[in-house]
Protein backbone atom coordinates (compact mmCIF):
# COMPACT_ATOMS: atom_id res chain seq x y z
CA UNK A 1 0.00 0.00 0.00
CA UNK A 2 0.94 3.29 -1.07
CA UNK A 3 1.48 6.56 1.70
CA UNK A 4 -0.69 8.70 2.00
CA UNK A 5 0.60 12.62 0.35
CA UNK A 6 -0.08 15.68 1.73
CA UNK A 7 0.81 18.83 3.40
CA UNK A 8 2.28 19.17 6.83
CA UNK A 9 2.50 22.08 9.06
CA UNK A 10 3.84 22.24 12.28
CA UNK A 11 2.92 24.01 15.81
CA UNK A 12 3.82 24.94 19.18
CA UNK A 13 1.88 25.58 22.20
CA UNK A 14 -1.78 24.81 21.52
CA UNK A 15 -2.79 22.07 19.60
CA UNK A 16 -3.13 22.36 16.21
CA UNK A 17 -7.26 22.72 16.49
CA UNK A 18 -6.93 25.79 18.07
CA UNK A 19 -5.19 27.31 14.97
CA UNK A 20 -8.14 27.11 12.54
CA UNK A 21 -9.18 30.47 12.02
CA UNK A 22 -5.75 31.23 10.95
CA UNK A 23 -5.34 28.50 8.74
CA UNK A 24 -8.75 28.87 6.80
CA UNK A 25 -10.66 32.05 7.18
CA UNK A 26 -13.67 31.68 9.66
CA UNK A 27 -16.02 33.16 6.90
CA UNK A 28 -15.25 30.98 4.44
CA UNK A 29 -15.85 27.62 7.01
CA UNK A 30 -19.18 28.80 8.08
CA UNK A 31 -19.99 29.09 4.29
CA UNK A 32 -18.76 25.69 3.61
CA UNK A 33 -20.69 24.75 6.42
CA UNK A 34 -23.82 26.29 5.40
CA UNK A 35 -23.56 24.92 2.05
CA UNK A 36 -22.50 21.41 3.33
CA UNK A 37 -25.29 21.23 5.49
CA UNK A 38 -27.61 21.51 3.24
CA UNK A 39 -26.47 19.03 1.15
CA UNK A 40 -26.62 16.39 3.82
CA UNK A 41 -30.45 16.91 3.47
CA UNK A 42 -30.87 17.59 0.27
CA UNK A 43 -32.32 14.20 -1.70
CA UNK A 44 -31.51 15.91 -5.49
CA UNK A 45 -28.32 14.56 -6.70
CA UNK A 46 -28.10 17.11 -9.01
CA UNK A 47 -29.00 20.33 -6.67
CA UNK A 48 -25.97 18.22 -4.17
CA UNK A 49 -23.55 18.21 -7.10
CA UNK A 50 -24.45 21.62 -8.47
CA UNK A 51 -23.92 23.38 -4.37
CA UNK A 52 -20.68 21.54 -3.90
CA UNK A 53 -19.22 22.59 -7.36
CA UNK A 54 -20.01 25.88 -5.65
CA UNK A 55 -17.27 25.31 -2.55
CA UNK A 56 -14.61 23.83 -4.58
CA UNK A 57 -15.77 20.42 -4.41
CA UNK A 58 -14.44 18.49 -7.95
CA UNK A 59 -17.76 16.47 -8.96
CA UNK A 60 -18.31 13.99 -12.18
CA UNK A 61 -21.18 13.23 -13.69
CA UNK A 62 -23.72 11.29 -12.48
CA UNK A 63 -22.23 11.08 -8.86
CA UNK A 64 -24.44 10.29 -6.28
CA UNK A 65 -23.35 11.29 -2.70
CA UNK A 66 -25.49 9.52 -0.10
CA UNK A 67 -27.79 11.27 2.55
CA UNK A 68 -26.43 12.50 5.44
CA UNK A 69 -22.49 12.24 3.58
CA UNK A 70 -20.24 14.90 5.58
CA UNK A 71 -17.63 16.62 3.29
CA UNK A 72 -14.32 18.65 4.47
CA UNK A 73 -15.89 22.21 5.51
CA UNK A 74 -12.45 23.32 6.07
CA UNK A 75 -10.99 22.42 2.67
CA UNK A 76 -13.61 20.99 0.70
CA UNK A 77 -11.80 21.93 -2.64
CA UNK A 78 -9.06 18.48 -1.18
CA UNK A 79 -12.14 16.29 -2.42
CA UNK A 80 -12.44 15.01 -6.00
CA UNK A 81 -15.11 12.83 -6.70
CA UNK A 82 -15.13 11.36 -10.14
CA UNK A 83 -18.01 10.01 -12.53
CA UNK A 84 -20.52 7.30 -11.98
CA UNK A 85 -19.52 7.52 -7.60
CA UNK A 86 -21.46 6.27 -4.98
CA UNK A 87 -21.17 7.22 -1.77
CA UNK A 88 -22.93 5.70 1.05
CA UNK A 89 -25.05 7.37 3.79
CA UNK A 90 -23.29 8.94 6.60
CA UNK A 91 -19.54 8.84 5.09
CA UNK A 92 -17.15 10.85 5.77
CA UNK A 93 -14.66 12.59 3.70
CA UNK A 94 -11.68 14.78 5.12
CA UNK A 95 -9.22 16.54 3.17
CA UNK A 96 -7.31 17.57 6.35
CA UNK A 97 -7.07 16.31 9.75
CA UNK A 98 -5.80 18.35 12.86
CA UNK A 99 -3.62 16.43 15.15
CA UNK A 100 -1.72 17.33 18.62
CA UNK A 101 1.34 19.57 17.22
CA UNK A 102 0.91 19.36 13.13
CA UNK A 103 -1.99 19.78 11.27
CA UNK A 104 -2.32 18.22 7.39
CA UNK A 105 -3.80 18.92 4.49
CA UNK A 106 -3.83 16.91 0.81
CA UNK A 107 -6.45 15.62 -2.08
CA UNK A 108 -8.34 13.07 -1.41
CA UNK A 109 -8.86 11.67 -4.90
CA UNK A 110 -12.07 8.92 -5.84
CA UNK A 111 -11.82 8.02 -9.24
CA UNK A 112 -15.07 6.63 -11.44
CA UNK A 113 -17.04 4.09 -10.57
CA UNK A 114 -16.16 3.71 -7.53
CA UNK A 115 -18.63 2.50 -4.47
CA UNK A 116 -18.38 3.69 -0.89
CA UNK A 117 -20.34 2.01 1.39
CA UNK A 118 -22.44 3.85 4.66
CA UNK A 119 -20.87 5.14 7.64
CA UNK A 120 -17.05 4.61 5.89
CA UNK A 121 -14.38 7.90 6.76
CA UNK A 122 -11.73 8.95 4.20
CA UNK A 123 -8.45 10.58 5.69
CA UNK A 124 -6.74 13.20 3.52
CA UNK A 125 -4.48 11.97 0.72
CA UNK A 126 -5.68 9.13 -0.35
CA UNK A 127 -6.58 7.75 -3.74
CA UNK A 128 -9.54 5.42 -4.16
CA UNK A 129 -8.72 4.01 -7.93
CA UNK A 130 -10.86 3.53 -10.42
CA UNK A 131 -14.03 0.44 -9.84
CA UNK A 132 -12.99 0.20 -6.56
CA UNK A 133 -15.69 -0.94 -3.72
CA UNK A 134 -15.07 -0.02 -0.14
CA UNK A 135 -17.24 -1.92 2.11
CA UNK A 136 -19.31 0.16 5.10
CA UNK A 137 -17.88 1.07 8.17
CA UNK A 138 -14.52 1.23 6.60
CA UNK A 139 -11.37 3.77 7.89
CA UNK A 140 -9.86 4.47 4.54
CA UNK A 141 -6.08 5.62 5.20
CA UNK A 142 -4.32 4.44 2.51
CA UNK A 143 -4.71 4.12 -1.58
CA UNK A 144 -7.18 1.75 -2.63
CA UNK A 145 -6.19 -0.05 -6.28
CA UNK A 146 -8.57 -0.14 -8.93
CA UNK A 147 -10.58 -2.87 -9.53
CA UNK A 148 -10.45 -3.90 -5.52
CA UNK A 149 -12.45 -4.50 -2.53
CA UNK A 150 -11.08 -2.80 0.57
CA UNK A 151 -13.02 -2.24 3.76
CA UNK A 152 -12.28 -2.79 7.64
CA UNK A 153 -11.06 -0.84 10.03
CA UNK A 154 -8.29 0.22 8.83
CA UNK A 155 -8.91 -0.83 5.50
CA UNK A 156 -7.51 -3.56 3.98
CA UNK A 157 -7.41 -6.20 1.20
CA UNK A 158 -10.94 -8.37 1.05
CA UNK A 159 -10.29 -9.89 -1.81
CA UNK A 160 -12.01 -9.88 -5.75
CA UNK A 161 -15.28 -8.08 -5.96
Amino acid sequence: MSKRQYQSCSVTGKNSLRFWPVTVSPLRVFWNFFIISLCRLSPSFDVKNFLYRIIGVKVGKNASVGFMVMLDIFFPEEIIIGENVIIGYNTTILGHEFLCHEWRKGKVVIEKDVMIGANCTVLPGVVIGEGAVVSAMSLVNCDIPPYSFYGGVPVRDLGAK
